[in-house]
């Protein structure tokens, strides 16, 4: 769902061939698909931004660009989601494929894979990467990011290198892993993760009730903006929290996820526990149906966002060490409004939903109006994080919001943000 709330953008991608086998079992997969562009190199510095619980990072394909792709360990194979796109590089069209979303449905959605496809980005290079291209944009994920997106860059560039996530200093760093030396201080903490179909999993202590903790098999998933998200028909002793929200939990390709957000009382990882963390409950229907691996949900990066955090997939480990994030609350979005960018620099922010009975429905806004100004300040000069962040800042905060309904006519609405959960 492309909404202001820092939960999951739920990407189902289950490809299937004319046999209705999973297309990941057809992917070739190389151990190491990058190297560095210099021999010698053992470390390089690559810029990323950190927009809306997402991280964003350049790549050049065939020498054209750059394009722009999310960060995403919860995919196995990097994805192209434009066929334009694709079109205009010349991409070579290789086996065709239909692609199904939650609970098996059928997306209606084509894609087709191709290989061979030069992959640089600073100082790195996969001289022949092979990617999947769908055949449409459905999931509008500039709409959601606020800015262009082109795909999702994989699991290719962790099995790489050991990467360290520095999206407060804007970037990452590319180690190399045969000669990568552990950080030395006493407030990292190592966590064990397996690599199964090209994603990494590690078990985390969660307490879901007073009396009831149970260790769950969770994907790290830098790709999801969510906290955590649990599938409760993984596990018979899986119990969801008494105080819940009823909610869009994502966008997947079939249409809207629904569920309800709720919070466990703590997630343990290596040494370090982090408390009242908001949680994603998916319904059963929607989620866990056509896993390739048993599991119990993942973890996304408005948890992972709390750590100095180092991804290091061929010691299949992950190093972490609380920053100065750590203690910060767990918020929801406290407005009931979801935002879409548009517009050709994606600062028109048009009102995609309205969650009934919340303070924006009270005040009275409507899907389809356009937020024109918020507090006096054009929304023009904001960014979509900028939004999110006011939008689930303050319990009792009042904004003041300037709209444009569909038919050109101008009004004010009064918001008072309310923590609902």
């Amino acid at each position: 769902m492309f909404i202001l709330r820092f939960v999951c953008l739920l990407v189902f991608l289950s490809f299937c061939g004319e046999t209705g086998r999973p297309a990941h079992a057809q992917l070739p997969t190389e151990a190491s698909p990058f190297q560095f562009q210099q021999a010698k190199r053992k470390q390089v510095r690559v810029p990323i931004v950190l927009q809306r619980n997402l991280l964003v990072v350049q790549a050049m394909l065939n020498g054209y660009g750059p394009f722009n792709f999310l960060l995403d360990t919860g995919v196995g194979t990097s994805i192209i989601t434009s066929a334009a796109l694709g079109d205009s590089l010349h991409l070579r069209h290789g086996q065709n494929y239909r692609v199904v979303g939650a609970g098996g449905l059928d997306s209606g959605l084509l894609a087709y894979q191709t290989d061979s496809v030069r992959v640089s980005l600073p100082g790195v290079v996969a001289p022949a990467m092979t990617w999947l291209v769908l055949s449409e944009d459905v999931l509008n994920l500039s709409g959601y990011v606020g800015l262009p997106i082109h795909g999702i860059l994989g699991s290719e560039l962790f099995r790489s290198f050991v990467v360290t996530l520095q999206p407060e200093q804007g970037n990452m760093l590319l180690n190399a892993p045969a000669i990568y030396r552990t950080p030395r201080g006493k407030r990292w903490a190592t966590v064990p993760i397996s690599i199964e179909k090209d994603k990494a999993y590690f078990t985390a202590l969660v307490q879901l009730t007073d009396s009831l903790a149970l260790p769950l098999k969770l994907v790290l998933d830098t790709g999801a903006s969510h906290a955590l998200s649990i599938e409760l028909d993984s596990d018979s002793r899986l119990v969801g929290p008494t105080r819940r929200l009823p909610s869009d939990l994502g966008r997947g390709l079939t249409g809207t996820v629904r569920g309800f957000l709720g919070r466990v009382g703590s997630v343990q990882l290596g040494r370090y526990t982090l408390r009242s963390v908001l949680t994603s409950f998916p319904d059963a229907a929607d989620v866990h149906h056509r896993i390739d691996v048993p599991r119990n949900g993942n973890v996304g990066y408005e948890l992972l966002k709390r750590f100095s955090l180092v991804i290091d997939y061929p010691h299949q480990r992950l190093l972490l060490r609380p920053n100065l994030s750590f203690r910060e609350a767990f918020e929801h979005d406290m407005s009931g409004l979801d935002l879409l960018a548009a517009g050709p620099d994606f600062r028109r922010y048009l009102i995609l939903r309205v969650e009934p009975n919340s303070p924006a429905a009270i005040a009275g806004l409507e899907p389809n109006e356009e937020l024109l100004s918020i507090n006096f300040i054009p929304v023009s000069a904001l960014s979509l994080t900028q939004l999110g962040r006011m939008m689930h800042s303050e319990d009792g905060r009042v904004l003041l919001m300037v709209l444009r309904r569909p038919n050109g006519d101008l009004h004010t609405a009064t918001v008072r943000l309310k923590r609902q959960i």
